[in-house]
C-alpha cells in the first residue's frame, strides 16, 4: 500500500512539471529566421529578420494565428555552409516549427536536409538555384524569388541584345549560387548564337587583388562581363576595372544589386547593371509593408525585404489555412492558391517555387539602382 501511494504521488508531480511547459508550447508557434545577421552579408539577412520580426508583432497585437503568438527565433549563418547546418540543427532542437530561410544558395543547400529529417518547411526569400527546387531531393522547400535560371538568361539576352556585346568574360565566386549563375548565363550565351564567351573563370572570394583576371578580359578583347557572386567581390572587380581602364560593362545578379554593393563600391558602381526581382513598389501591399517598416526602423527597409516579408505572409496564411503547423497540411495551403503579398499574387508550384515572381534588369544611375524598362 505504502510503495504504491507513493509512486502516485511521483507520477502527480512529474505531470505538474510537465503541463504546464506543454502548454506554454501550445501557445506559441515558433518561425525561425536563418541567414546572414553578422558579417559581409548581412545586408542581404537582416531586412528578411526585420521583416518577419515586424510582421509577428503586428500579427500578436491583434491576437495571434489560431489563438497562438508567433515567436521569431533568428539564427545567424554569416551565408556559410558549415556554419548554415549549425544553425539548422539548433532550429530543430528549439523545436521551430517552420523556417523562413536561408539566405544563400550554398548555405540553404547545407540545411535543408535537416529540415527534411525533421519534417520541418523551409521557405527561402532569395537562395536562387535551381536545384534546390528542380532535383526534387527537397520537398520540403520553397522560394518567394525566381530562379537563377531565368536570371542567367535574362543577364545573357541583355548582354547580347540590349548592349550588342559579341565578347563576353564570365566570371563566378565558386560558390552554388555564383557558379550556378554564371553556368546559366554563359549556356543561354551559347544557345543564342549571338556572342562567344570569350573567358569562363572563378575568382577566390575574399582576395585583395583581382588584377590577373582584370588583364586576362583586357587581353580576350571581351566588350562585356558577366559576374556571378555577391557584392564584396564585385566591388573589388569593378574598381580594379576602372583602376585598369577596363572599360566594359559589368552586369551582376541579384547578389549584386544592393545597398551593400552601392555603399562598398561607391563612385565605381556607378553604370555596374545588375539583375534582380522586379520592382514592386507600385502595389499597395508593398508600399504599406514599406510604410510600416520606415515607421518602426527610421530607415529604407534593404535587399530582400520584399521577398522576406512575402514569405512570412505566406507563412502565416498557411498556418490559418491549414489549421495548425503540420506539414502535410502546410504544404497543401502553400500550393493550393494565390496569396496577396508584398511582391504581388503568389502561390507555389508543384515543385516550390513561386508562381507570379520574376527579374528585371537594373543598373546603378547617381548612386541608385534604377530598374530599365
Amino acid at each position: 500500500m505504502r510503495k504504491s501511494v507513493m509512486k502516485s504521488f511521483v507520477v502527480i508531480a512529474l505531470l505538474s512539471m510537465i503541463v504546464p511547459a506543454v502548454g506554454f508550447a501550445a501557445d506559441t508557434i515558433k518561425i525561425g529566421v536563418a541567414g546572414p545577421h553578422t558579417g559581409d552579408l548581412a545586408p542581404y539577412g537582416l531586412p528578411t529578420k526585420d521583416a518577419a520580426m515586424m510582421l509577428a508583432e503586428q500579427v500578436n497585437a491583434a491576437g495571434g494565428v489560431l489563438g497562438k503568438q508567433i515567436e521569431v527565433v533568428p539564427m545567424d549563418d554569416q551565408c556559410k555552409p558549415e556554419i548554415a547546418t549549425s544553425a539548422a540543427t539548433k532550429l530543430v532542437s528549439e523545436g521551430v516549427d517552420i523556417v523562413i530561410g536561408h539566405v544563400c544558395s550554398g548555405a540553404t543547400k547545407a540545411a535543408l536536409g535537416i529540415y527534411k529529417e525533421s519534417n520541418i518547411i523551409a521557405i527561402s526569400p532569395s537562395a536562387t538555384n535551381p536545384p534546390l527546387t528542380q532535383s526534387g531531393d527537397y520537398p520540403n522547400f520553397y522560394r518567394t524569388i525566381a530562379p537563377d535560371d531565368d536570371q542567367g538568361k535574362l543577364a545573357a539576352s541583355f548582354a547580347t541584345d540590349k548592349l550588342g556585346a559579341k565578347k563576353i568574360a564570365i566570371l563566378h565566386d565558386k560558390g552554388d549560387y555564383g557558379k550556378g549563375f554564371a553556368d546559366f548565363s554563359q549556356a543561354a550565351i551559347e544557345a543564342g548564337g549571338k556572342a562567344k564567351v570569350v573567358l569562363f573563370e572563378g575568382v577566390t572570394p575574399g582576395a585583395m587583388d583581382y588584377s590577373a583576371v582584370v588583364q586576362k578580359i583586357r587581353r580576350e578583347g571581351a566588350d562585356a562581363v558577366i559576374f556571378g557572386g555577391y557584392h564584396p567581390e564585385a566591388s573589388k572587380l569593378v574598381g580594379q576595372m576602372k583602376k585598369k581602364r577596363v572599360n566594359v560593362p559589368f552586369i551582376g545578379p541579384d547578389g549584386v544589386k544592393g545597398d551593400g554593393f552601392l555603399e562598398i563600391a561607391g563612385d565605381d558602381a556607378e553604370g555596374v547593371y545588375a539583375t534582380g526581382p522586379m520592382d514592386v513598389s507600385a502595389l499597395a501591399g508593398n508600399k504599406k509593408a514599406k510604410d510600416d517598416y520606415v515607421a518602426k526602423f527610421g530607415k529604407e527597409p534593404g535587399t530582400f525585404f520584399d521577398q522576406g516579408y512575402a514569405a512570412m505572409q505566406t507563412i502565416l496564411n498557411a498556418i490559418k489555412e491549414s489549421g495548425g503547423t503540420d506539414s502535410a497540411g502546410l504544404e497543401k495551403a502553400l500550393r493550393g492558391s494565390y496569396v496577396d503579398t508584398a511582391v504581388g499574387k503568389i502561390k507555389f508550384d508543384a515543385k516550390g517555387d513561386a508562381e507570379g515572381v520574376g527579374f528585371s534588369v537594373f543598373q546603378v544611375q547617381d548612386g541608385k539602382f534604377v530598374e530599365l524598362k
